[in-house]
């Protein structure tokens, strides 16, 4: 068997809401092993994390530069888990390391940041990696594929949701819980789209594998809590005829995460949500409806071993895709093949999307999607 890789983290404490997500889907498989970090700047939270992870004391650092500083030799990779707006620093210094870099998305707050990033990785001749964690589950990746083989025929509709009512559920003492400080405003892009459109383009994307051409888009604000964009509609013409529909946002009651993906082809229609990751639903145009699941056998990908960590029955969920997601970027670092880790190609796209989309609900009117991938891109992930 191969040794694990070697990895610090830079944020993601026992207090933050991803943290302990990334540290299981990382060690989940064995491909990934935390020897180092830099959790958190409060020293209190900083040190717990080491201890209940069980990360010597002499890996353990009080700021990132000190960790890259006597790490960098060490490790096979950084991940970093820092709120987004600190991101950009601090992946081109691990960069300037030599370290290779997964991080949490969004990659960067713009367009204009992720060029730097672009920039760094042709210099420095540096790997990274983004953590597009829903493309992980095993029914997206037997839709792509089936898409991919022609199932559903010529591709024509794509309605992508992430309803969830974050800003909106209230406690019983009718009070609405309160975002980190760094959610509560928007910048170029709305934090919303940072949060959510990243994810929902990136799953348009990865499934159909075309490129958006244009972006209508409409920003609300439902919610109580001021001065940010919390909902987004948008609707985008794609290669091909296809056309695509956007719905996201934090105002949407009854919804944890409410995401889902339709798909219309001129031969049949395909639905995944998922609070029922295992099924993938098929219509064809007979109107027969079928159900499969990760383990049906005429599967072209769901049911490879990879995905069936325990038999049948016993439902694989969240973390399960997030690991599937880490075990790509480990065969990649590892310098194998693989069609689903991702870098700054897909990020760069994304925050074009999500910028353009912005800068549409802003004017009210369409806006062409510049193509921002025709530099040369020689260090992605």
């Amino acid at each position: 068997m191969t040794q694990p890789l070697r990895i610090a983290f830079l944020g993601g404490g026992i207090n933050s809401a991803i943290g302990q997500t990334h540290k299981i889907a990382a060690q989940m498989d064995g491909e990934f092993h935390l020897v180092a970090g830099c959790f958190s700047r409060d020293a209190q939270i900083n040190q717990q994390t080491a201890q209940i992870w069980g990360i010597a004391t002499d890996r353990l650092y009080d700021h990132y530069e000190a960790l890259l500083a006597a790490e960098h030799s060490q490790l096979d990779a950084v991940v970093i888990l820092l709120p987004t707006p600190h991101h950009l620093d601090v992946i081109v210094r691990c960069l300037e390391y030599g370290v290779a870099v997964i991080c949490e998305k969004a990659l960067v707050e713009s367009v204009a940041s992720a060029l730097v990033v672009s920039h760094t990785l042709q210099r420095t001749g540096g790997r990274l990696f983004v953590t597009y964690n829903y493309s992980g589950y095993p029914m997206v990746r037997e839709l792509r594929q089936r898409i991919a083989d022609g199932e559903l025929g010529n591709i024509q509709q794509i309605l992508v949701e992430m309803p969830q009512e974050g800003f909106s559920r209230r406690n019983m003492a009718g009070d609405v819980a309160r975002p980190q400080s760094w959610r509560q405003s928007d910048g170029v892009i709305p934090t919303v789209s940072l949060d959510l459109g990243v994810h929902v383009h990136q799953l348009v994307d990865f499934i159909a594998q075309r490129r958006a051409t244009d972006v209508y888009a409409i920003n609300s604000h439902f919610t109580t809590l001021p001065n940010i964009i919390d909902t987004v509609h948008a609707v985008s013409r794609y290669e091909d005829g296809l056309v695509c529909q956007y719905w996201y946002g934090k105002a949407a009651l009854g919804y944890r995460n409410g995401l889902r993906i339709r798909v219309m082809g001129d031969k049949g229609s395909a639905e995944w949500l998922q609070v029922e990751p295992e099924t993938l639903k098929l219509s064809n145009v007979h109107g027969q409806v079928t159900l499969i699941d990760r383990t049906d056998n005429a599967n072209r990908i769901a049911n490879l071993p990879r995905y069936c960590r325990f038999k049948a029955g016993h439902p694989a969920g969240f973390i399960e895709a997030f690991a599937n997601y880490y075990a790509d970027i480990a065969q990649s670092l590892r310098g194998e093949h693989n069609d689903y880790s991702q870098g700054i190609d897909t990020a760069l796209s994304g925050l074009n999307f999500l910028e353009k989309a912005q800068r549409s609900a802003t004017l009210h009117q369409p806006v062409t999607l510049l193509d921002l991938l025709s530099h040369p891109a020689t260090a992605t992930g």
